[in-house]
């Protein structure tokens, strides 16, 4: 069923789809050079819906240069990763406050308010609306869930405490939505792929932030974390993997063997090569594996479980493999559960806690379900966000590598000293400073109006 909207504003990118004292300090001194300034952006933890009762299913596939002041932009995101998959957080688009957030209550973005909004005319490199007047875009995600409206352009600030100038950015103005996207109650999405509607490759490409971005969300039962736009400087111990955007246009990394209790998987490395290979996306909720690995894996944990109880999975439409009789304390799952490792083809490891492959089971006390599960017929290997609670990981495009890094996502911002007032609220579009923001340079292909049915990054 299709529900027409009053238009909403909707960044057009798809989801392509963290850090100790010392280093969060190392953060704000040491910055890349040669580009703009990083964006901080804080998640925090809102408060979760039942998930016995909540009407998602969160399996779904949704799919820097010196500066004499550290800049960030600091904004409210709301961290329910393991149960809708959302992170709604703050953006302003000219004098238009708005806030993606669960409620629907939502003011709708109204162009014609804005002084600045400008529609992307109808060219021969993008699909147009029936007067041929404006470029349109329609997306349709893995779940079947759609998206669809008009591109335009305006000045965009996330939140208010951005020191980056306010910039002009493409986006979509959603006029109709289907399916998960409707049922969510989210008012929008903001990815971070590569395209040149990508938030990223806008920004970056206008040389305001260097071509790299931060993640870091927080572990069970905790929530919160950050989301950095721009680049950082990593930690010296920081695990790195190569990334391929010539192999495949997802965020992909070289995994070459999977380790359960420091037993190396019989596992031939071709396995993790299917299709997409090994692609990382934030977008979707737990990780996929292929068929054979995942049979390997699966057996591999049970074996290593002999102390703990078997049982049925709280839905009983999902066929999902749990375990009784484990510590409540999330902090102690290590006592109970083995440790799970990746192998990269440079030979470094990054090694998987509990929580990184575990959801709580919501019906029995003590009780945990495997998080990873069999990708269908598909042979890509697919991780979501549960491989990376409590995990930094930077997605360095410029230099073709995805870095890893346990911490304490939900602590970074104290850390960094940060107040956690609200943002003030722009009420004149006069308050915008205009002459900062810089017009897009955005070239439109047609092929990017439709993405194809399949993962979502």
């Amino acid at each position: 069923m299709a529900h027409a909207l009053s238009t909403h504003l909707i960044f057009l990118i798809i989801i392509h789809l963290i850090i100790t004292t010392t280093f969060a300090a190392e953060i704000i001194r040491n910055r890349h050079h040669g580009s703009g300034p990083a964006m901080f952006l804080p998640l925090y933890l809102s408060s979760a819906p039942n998930s016995s009762t909540s009407a998602l299913d969160p399996r779904r596939q949704l799919s820097i240069t010196e500066s004499k002041r550290h800049p960030n932009a600091h904004m409210r995101l709301h961290d329910d990763l393991l149960i809708n998959g959302l992170m709604p957080f703050i953006c302003s688009c000219n004098s238009q406050y708005h806030q993606f957030r669960i409620e629907r209550d939502d003011p709708k973005f109204q162009p014609d308010l804005s002084r600045t909004y400008k529609p992307v005319k109808c060219t021969s490199n993008c699909n147009c609306d029936n007067d041929r007047n404006q470029c349109t875009y329609y997306r349709q995600y893995a779940e079947m869930s759609t998206s669809s409206g008009v591109l335009g352009y305006d000045v965009m600030s996330f939140a208010n405490k951005s020191e980056l100038a306010p910039q002009y950015a493409v986006f979509g103005c959603e006029n109709m939505e289907t399916g998960d996207i409707y049922s969510q109650h989210a008012d929008g999405i903001m990815g971070l792929g590569r395209g040149d509607l990508s938030i990223m490759d806008q920004l970056a490409g206008k040389k305001v932030i260097s071509d790299s971005f931060s993640l870091c969300y927080g572990g069970m039962d905790v929530g919160g974390g950050a989301m950095v736009l721009g680049g950082i400087s990593p930690p010296s111990d920081m695990v790195f993997a190569h990334s391929d955007p010539d192999r495949s246009p997802y965020y992909n990394i070289d995994l070459k063997e999977m380790h359960v209790a420091g037993k190396r998987l019989p596992l031939n490395p071709k396995i993790f090569y299917g299709n997409h290979g090994t692609i990382l996306d934030s977008g979707t909720t737990y990780a996929y594996l292929p068929e054979a690995a995942f049979l390997v894996f699966k057996n591999a944990i049970v074996k290593e479980l002999q102390s703990l109880k078997l049982i049925s999975g709280p839905n009983p439409n999902y066929d999902d493999i749990c375990f009784s009789g484990a510590e409540i304390d999330v902090s102690h799952l290590s006592k109970s559960f083995p440790v799970v490792d990746m192998v990269f083809g440079n030979g470094q490891k990054y090694s998987l806690a509990p929580e990184n492959y575990l959801f709580r089971h919501s019906k029995v006390r003590g009780a945990y379900c495997l998080g990873i599960f069999q990708n269908r017929e598909d042979p890509t290997t697919l991780l979501g966000g549960i491989v990376f609670q409590n995990t930094l990981v930077m997605y360095d495009r410029e230099h073709r590598k995805i870095g890893f890094w346990k911490t304490n996502c939900a602590k970074l911002w104290k850390r960094l000293h940060i107040s956690d007032a609200p943002p003030h609220v722009h009420s004149d579009s006069h308050e915008i400073n205009s002459t900062n923001a810089v017009e897009p340079s955005v070239s439109l292909s047609a092929s990017q109006q439709n993405i194809p049915s399949g993962i979502i990054n």
